[in-house]
């Protein structure tokens, strides 16, 4: 167990200490439950640089790494989805939780024929990524009325979706012939 394994480890811990903060009835749970949030998101990146920079690289941390984000981004999305009830948040929401989904399972499948770089991550999905995360912290900050902030949070994570969709367009096209292959052997 290295330093970048227990940051990842440590943003899964979170989780519940997130959901707590979120539901608590303060006036600054919203704001505590952002910082939190926050938290997280900077540990993602830190342990990717520090795996990187310190060549500590695991198969653990490839494995765990992308879980954490995932469940992290994933359990804001429905805290969110529960508080806003609205469209502008439900839709994005389902949207990249079914994104993830799918791409992970394409992931999956494409490394068990060997092709698992095919399907890497790309720049635009780091683009996604980044206005995704930004739109959380914001609206995970403000309570579910149509300010400035949450129209803007609103905002970035309609653009996060369309590059969720556009995203996730790249990896099948990449899998395409993969996908056309293995049909035709059957």
């Amino acid at each position: 167990m290295n330093i970048p394994n227990l940051l990842t480890v440590l943003r899964v811990l979170l989780i519940p200490v997130f959901i707590v903060l979120f539901y608590l009835p303060f006036s600054w749970s919203y704001w505590a439950a952002s910082a939190m949030f926050s938290i997280a998101a900077a540990t993602d990146w830190l342990d990717g640089y520090l795996a990187r920079r310190w060549e500590q690289s695991t198969p653990f941390g490839a494995f765990l790494d992308p879980v954490a984000d995932k469940l992290m981004v994933a359990v804001a999305l429905v805290l969110l989805v529960d508080e806003h009830s609205n469209l502008w948040l439900t839709l994005p929401a389902a949207i990249i939780i079914g994104r993830e989904i799918v791409v992970s399972a394409l992931r999956e499948w494409m490394a068990e024929l060997g092709a698992r770089a095919h399907v890497a991550v790309s720049k635009l999905a780091k683009w996604k990524t980044a206005a995704q995360m930004v739109a959380l912290v914001i609206l995970l900050a403000n309570p579910p009325a149509f300010t400035a902030w949450v129209v803007l949070g609103y905002g970035l994570l309609l653009i996060a979706a369309v590059l969720t969709l556009w995203s996730m367009a790249q990896y099948l096209l990449a899998a395409w012939p993969h996908l056309r292959i293995t049909s035709e052997k059957k």
